[in-house]
């Protein structure tokens, strides 16, 4: 897929392959983990139903659960990217390192998205489509396929900089591509991930006593 995509996307685009591969194959390897995680966050309570009420376990663990399976299938992907960049011949900076605290940021983003999404989809049904549908608009509006340079500066200040996935995407995508994410990145997915665990805790306090009835 990144070899198809590669290829007619970076002609599209005119971006030399050195430069586009690497952005492409890092960018869908980890929107592939996010929008996994989301989306099977967003039924771990419905799909667990029967453990539900056999088993008395922290609700959370439901949630832990999915993010534990597909940071395992990450690590099964993430061996693509090492032969994109022998191919093209792009090596690692010093940067490499802003991985560790950006990939941190992105799982605790995504946890607590998950846990919201997963209690509000399983007390109304209809919600797993609706998140589905949500994060296939966000991929169309993140940069994944599409660099930001293909877009004119206003149409990037509307659509790039207020995305929150574009900055948690850049917080892993320029470490290895070997940049330093931008200080708003850090600002927005920091401020996300604390504001989103206070918030998340709270409605989590408030209704996991009725995820059991709701099952």
């Amino acid at each position: 897929m990144v070899a198809m995509i590669g290829i007619i996307f970076g002609q599209a685009l005119s971006m030399p392959m050195q430069e586009y591969l690497p952005f492409l194959s890092t960018g869908l390897i980890l929107w592939t983990f996010i929008s996994s995680a989301i989306n099977e966050g967003s039924s771990a309570f419905i799909e667990a139903s029967g453990m539900i009420r056999q088993l008395s376990i922290p609700m959370s663990t439901y949630t832990v659960r999915v993010l534990v399976r597909n940071t395992v299938i990450l690590a099964h992907n993430i061996v693509i990217l090492p032969v994109v960049l022998l191919v093209v011949g792009k090596s690692l900076t010093w940067n490499i390192f802003y991985l560790i605290p950006g990939f941190f940021i992105v799982l605790v983003n995504v946890f607590w998205i998950s846990l919201v999404s997963g209690i509000l989809c399983t007390r109304f049904r209809d919600m797993p489509s609706i998140v589905g549908n949500i994060i296939q608009v966000f991929f169309y509006l993140t940069p994944i396929i599409w660099i930001p340079s293909a877009l004119t500066p206003r149409t990037a200040n509307l659509i790039v900089e207020p995305n929150p996935f574009y900055h948690l995407l850049e917080i892993v995508r320029g470490p290895v591509l070997g940049y330093c994410p931008s200080g708003l990145s850090w600002l927005i997915t920091v401020g996300a991930a604390v504001c989103g665990l206070i918030l998340s805790f709270a409605f989590f306090g408030k209704f996991k006593d009725r995820i059991a009835y709701w099952v």
